[in-house]
């Protein structure tokens, strides 16, 4: 094999790895969302359990419930939540509830085994 064809291969090796490494990160930090509240992103290393979950429209607004969980830190599951929620429009109230517009949300981080279970619940906001 001749010397310049060596060199062709290697820099084609060497594009494709670079042009890979550069995807990585978009690959890594992908975003998924909850099935339910499709505006609510998941907190990396969460999963949403789908048998729990609950949603309905009704006359005063929609009511959501949904549980994640996964081995994630809770106290980077609330700081997560603490800097996401506002710039989607949530406005912080109580510790672990926010509103926007007529709905109420809460957002309960627990300890467990090895990780953390999140449970979200959308309900509408009690006007006075």
């Amino acid at each position: 094999m001749s010397l310049c064809k060596i060199s062709r291969r290697r820099g084609a090796m060497v594009l494709l790895a670079a042009f890979f490494s550069l995807l990585a990160p978009v690959f890594a930090y992908e975003t998924s969302f909850l099935a339910d509240i499709d505006d609510l992103p998941l907190a990396p290393g969460l999963t949403e359990d789908a048998a729990s979950r609950v949603a309905f429209d009704k006359p005063e607004g929609r009511i959501v419930q949904a549980l994640a969980s996964g081995r994630a830190d809770p106290a980077a599951v609330r700081t997560f939540y603490a800097e996401t929620l506002p710039a989607l429009g949530w406005r912080t109230g109580v510790a672990g509830e926010w509103s926007r517009g007529r709905e109420t949300l809460r957002v309960d981080v627990e300890n467990a085994e090895g990780g953390v279970v999140v449970r979200f619940a959308i309900a509408p906001r009690a006007v006075p």
